[in-house]
């Protein structure tokens, strides 16, 4: 296992700490009637994409989906821009015409979000297809969900990237459950990453609650892509503890599952971590906490105190 320095430990929590707020804050505002949007929340998941945005530089690729946020955050996009997405106000993301679904902010790296499943591979493979063509030595990681890996898009694009070898890396979170569909009622192999192996690749699985396993093998994933040595598919096994959208009460999952899922949820758990390691003690961690809160705070007010996208506008800069 790779030994993380204290800074990268810190980084991840920070990350995984502002996914986790931004989610409860999105969940509350929806809840009081303030914002309305389809909302698929990514929480128990946090983990995934904070250990592995550590790894990848600004220019980097992002490619996620429709349960994405926290991808988002921890690439970098600014919360205040995401809030303001959400709430369909001029300043947001995508001028408040992308919604929760659609998001895109080419600064940090984010060159898509899509509401559609699997739909983001080929585009993933795209973009690291014009990384190798320019020498740039950008490498492209796209997340996707369970469910894609059963869409047609998920080999065509493994296959292809395995051909050209190109810097890609595939991040499956395995969160068990494609919308209201157990993975093993719906998947004939036992996991996502031993399909690697017919598009030879490396295929690893890992636990996604696990911040150090995680980062290990994006790591090692990213290094190969740098190298030119092509693609790697990660499956990092997690749970989702909302419903697949915020009317979804989850009542198809047994009872004792998601129990056994709450007790290892991995952020009171990397919290204990990192304090019972030394790596810093919880008022060093209650004042990060509070950082991120008044984040959180300005980025809800700079939404709300933005204008709403006029009606005229509405079909200004939407080209499909």
């Amino acid at each position: 296992m790779v030994k993380l320095e204290n800074s990268i430990l810190l980084s991840i929590y920070e990350k995984m700490t502002r996914i986790k707020m931004n989610d409860e804050r999105f969940i509350a505002e929806m809840s009081a009637g303030r914002i309305t949007m389809p909302y698929y929340s990514a929480r128990g998941q946090e983990c995934i994409p904070a250990s592995i945005s550590v790894l990848l530089n600004s220019d980097d690729y992002l490619v996620t989906i429709y349960r994405g946020i926290h991808d988002m955050l921890a690439k970098g996009v600014p919360a205040k821009l995401i809030w303001a997405e959400l709430a369909g106000r001029e300043t947001g993301a995508c001028k408040g015409k992308g919604g929760p679904m659609h998001i895109t902010h080419p600064a940090t790296g984010c060159m898509l979000t899509t509401g559609i499943v699997g739909a983001g591979l080929p585009i993933a493979t795209g973009l690291a297809l014009s990384s190798k063509m320019r020498g740039d030595q950008r490498v492209t990681v796209t997340n996707f969900g369970d469910g894609a890996s059963n869409i047609g898009a998920f080999h065509e694009s493994l296959n292809l990237a395995s051909v050209w070898k190109l810097p890609v890396i595939f991040v499956c979170q395995n969160n068990r459950y494609a919308e209201h569909t157990n993975f093993a009622k719906g998947t004939a192999c036992d996991s996502v990453a031993s399909r690697a192996s017919s598009y030879n690749m490396p295929g690893v699985q890992v636990d996604g609650n696990d911040p150090q396993a995680v980062y290990a093998a994006a790591k090692a994933a990213i290094e190969r892509a740098r190298g030119g040595d092509g693609p790697t598919l990660i499956e990092a096994m997690t749970f989702r503890f909302n419903g697949h959208t915020m009317g979804d009460a989850g009542g198809y999952i047994p009872e004792e599952e998601y129990k056994t899922a709450k007790e290892n949820d991995p952020y009171p758990i990397f919290r204990a971590f990192l304090e019972e390691a030394s790596v810093a003690t919880a008022e060093a961690l209650n004042e990060l906490d509070e950082a991120i809160s008044l984040e959180l705070e300005e980025a809800v007010r700079f939404a709300y105190d933005s204008p709403l996208v006029d009606a005229s506008d509405v079909l200004k800069d939407v080209f499909a």
